[in-house]
């Protein structure tokens, strides 16, 4: 059969794989059926057996080029839902094997094949381009490179581990690899990653040429990789790689405190390689590759990682409730502060046209310069062009009135935590833009309070973005049993548009992640109360996983900001919730936090922790006087409470799913991710010991650590959270 691309020998149209020729170049095309994108799976491996078979004994084929059918996208990995149909270490040993012969054999071909790549090449995506004999990429924003195995617990297990430090070097290998971080097309170029960038419009005829150019044997242009001093000192010599290798573990353990094995792994299959060459690398990358993927880490990372892709086509709906969303297009946003200036940044980065006003120019000059100097930032890393930049900005527009307001779809208000200036707010907007969405960013007023002064309430929701807004990735959309379907789809829909997580919750006190926050850090307070030290707190929950204690995260989200919100959640939930002694003392004294250089710690001039100060202790009940207390002791008494609230809040309809109520406390307050978010935990540790626990804790303090009714429903039936 002809195509206009060529005879086509082969096709297989399960996998989507297909072998075509045109005047002796080949055409090795994958176009996965019924999928965005293309991934690898134990089908697809023997189809290309087949075809690099035939590339070799067919006399009339030059070389061949291999090209994706979809089209902002090369290959997207493995398929991760076949990963978790891997039982044992064996098995998950043996798929990583046929990885590697796999390509093993493309890499050991006698007629050239090219990656042409456009769009995302990760994983076992870009093992299968390092593989290929010359590699083409498109200068475009969408063209990135990575293999991201360490974020799901795992290693690159098709031979990226040997393939990437011998193209790359050993330190940029390692720094690909240990944080599983995207390259960009220019960056890639620049480290030897891919061989030639070109224009999209010209790839395919570029890249005929150059399997032409192979075929012949002619040099083609290839951007000699420029080595540092450094470079050369550290990795041309064993002595030197030990040390690079040593620096990487001592990093390693220093960022994950040892919970997350994948890096580790990873760097021993690059270490064996050069030690013992690779097919000894090869072996201790397979075999790393089997702990691995049936590991507790691995399940709940991957856990994570499907239950986030779920979000994404999740309309935040009830069963049977339907609504199309509206395109937002343009928003105002009230309240110029961080906050909002966060909002901005994010909103204008996805192409959305911002009004952004406040009292006075001189506030809406500092959310415009706050915007800028994100964007600076990005063009600092080489993520945006300085004329990017510029386009960017130029969707932000300022105001201290409503100009520009009638035609917005969208108002996100950012301004003081006060009920009265919200109602003010949401009266002068409803009055200029009535047709618009008015979405509140508090973190502590009920949202159904706040839209007691609409003329729509049905046009009312909470947009609880995180900070630093433009870092952290959850939002959690608030509704009430006003809200219309068509507003929280609209705002859903928009969440997801500028690049954030998106979870639904029911309107209450803290709404989700900060009603289980709340008892996690008043619990952190009362051991302060007892006599524990400021250190001691933080780094038995930094121990248990956490990115930063419970005592560095008051001061920097700011001592004020929890004065708010502690006597609203103590009115709603009672004793479990009451701030501690010293919480409310530290706060009586005018301490701020990091952004006063005067909180629980010192801070210096720029800000840098300068260590605990020391004249807190004498704001506690236990008068300056330190007992010593166990990081086990720490750990029950702060994240149990935080678990049997998150049962509460599932119990309360606050949340509708588990899977939400891990994702919100992974994306919104760092749980740790390895353990999978506070329900996959509660499963691990069972109902049974968790409830005993409890109990064991309530006796001590009594009405702090009762347990939820739904969690003792789930001890004496047995059953999981999660299926």
């Amino acid at each position: 059969m002809s195509t206009a691309m060529g005879t086509v020998l082969m096709e297989d149209a399960a996998t989507g794989v297909s072998l075509s020729v045109h005047e002796g170049v080949a055409t090795v095309r994958y176009d996965q059926p019924h999928s965005p994108v293309n991934t690898l799976n134990t089908r697809v491996g023997p189809v290309f057996e087949q075809i690099f078979a035939r590339i070799e004994q067919d006399a009339s084929i030059l070389g061949a080029m291999l090209v994706s059918g979809k089209a902002d996208s090369w290959i997207a990995g493995a398929d991760i839902d076949e990963l978790r149909r891997v039982t044992s270490p064996v098995e998950g040993e043996a798929l990583s094997r046929g990885g590697q012969q796999l390509l093993n054999r493309l890499a050991a071909m006698p007629k050239p094949v090219i990656a042409v790549i456009h769009g995302a090449a990760l994983g076992g995506g870009l093992e299968i381009a390092l593989a290929c004999r010359y590699r083409i990429a498109t200068d475009h924003p969408k063209t990135v490179l990575a293999l991201p195995e360490v974020q799901l617990g795992l290693l690159p297990g098709a031979g990226g581990t040997q393939r990437l430090p011998r193209t790359v070097g050993l330190q940029a290998a390692l720094d690909m690899i240990l944080t599983g971080k995207n390259i960009r097309a220019k960056k890639a170029w620049q480290m030897g990653l891919v061989h030639e960038l070109v224009h999209p419009s010209i790839l395919h005829d570029v890249a005929v040429t150059r399997v032409r150019a192979l075929a012949r044997g002619d040099a083609l242009p290839v951007r000699a990789r420029t080595r540092g001093a450094r470079e050369v000192l550290l990795e041309d010599n064993a002595l030197g790689r030990t040390i690079v290798f040593r620096q990487a573990r001592d990093t390693v353990l220093k960022k994950t405190g040892g919970h997350y094995p994948a890096p580790l792994a990873a760097i021993a299959a690059i270490q064996a390689g050069y030690l013992h060459g690779e097919s000894a690398g090869l072996l201790e990358e397979a075999r790393g590759f089997g702990a691995l993927a049936v590991s507790d880490v691995c399940r709940e990372l991957v856990s994570i990682f499907f239950a986030t892709t779920a979000l994404k086509k999740d309309s935040g709906l009830s069963e049977g409730v339907t609504a199309d969303p509206v395109r937002v297009r343009k928003i105002g946003i009230l309240g110029a502060g961080f906050m909002g200036a966060g909002i901005a940044t994010v909103a204008v980065q996805a192409g959305t046209l911002v009004r952004l006003k406040d009292a006075s120019l001189e506030r809406v000059a500092a959310g415009w310069r706050a915007v800028r100097d994100v964007l600076r930032e990005r063009v600092k890393r080489r993520q945006l062009t300085r004329l990017q930049m510029d386009d960017t900005l130029s969707l932000v527009g300022g105001t201290t009135d409503y100009s520009g307001f009638a035609n917005v779809d969208l108002v996100i208000e950012a301004v003081f935590e006060d009920v009265a200036v919200k109602h003010a707010v949401l009266r002068e907007v409803q009055a200029v833009a009535p047709r618009a969405i008015f979405a509140s960013n508090t973190s502590t007023i009920p949202i159904r309070e706040i839209a007691t002064a609409a003329v729509h309430p049905e046009q009312v929701v909470g947009m609880h973005f995180f900070s630093p807004v433009h870092k952290m990735p959850l939002l959690e959309v608030i509704v009430t049993p006003e809200t219309s379907a068509q507003t929280t789809a609209t705002v859903v829909a928009y969440g997801r548009q500028i690049g954030k997580t998106v979870i639904v919750v029911r309107d209450g006190p803290g709404f989700y992640v900060n009603r289980i926050l709340a008892p996690y850090i008043n619990e952190s307070g009362k051991l302060l109360d007892e006599g524990a030290s400021i250190d001691a707190v933080d780094e038995a929950l930094v121990g248990f996983g956490f990115p930063v204690g419970p005592i560095t995260l008051l001061d920097e989200v700011g001592l004020d900001i929890a004065g708010k919100s502690g006597p609203i959640m103590a009115a709603a939930f009672g004793e479990r919730m009451r701030p501690s002694v010293t919480l409310q003392r530290i706060i009586e004294s005018g301490r701020l936090g990091r952004k006063a250089k005067r909180g629980f710690y010192r801070y210096d001039a720029q800000g840098k922790r300068q260590g605990v100060d020391q004249g807190v202790y004498t704001l506690t009940p236990a008068s300056g006087s330190r007992v010593t207390m166990g990081a086990d002791e720490i750990q029950r008494r702060t994240v149990l409470p935080m678990l049997n609230e998150a049962v509460r809040c599932l119990e309360d309809g606050i949340i509708r799913s588990p899977r939400d109520g891990d994702i919100g406390a992974v994306f919104g307050i760092g749980f740790p991710p390895f353990r999978g978010g506070p329900f996959r935990f509660l499963d691990a540790l069972g109902a049974v010991t968790v409830v005993a626990q409890l109990d064991a804790l309530n006796a001590r303090y009594p009405g702090r650590y009762e347990p939820a009714a739904l969690l003792r429903a789930k001890a004496a039936s047995g059953e999981r959270f999660h299926p």
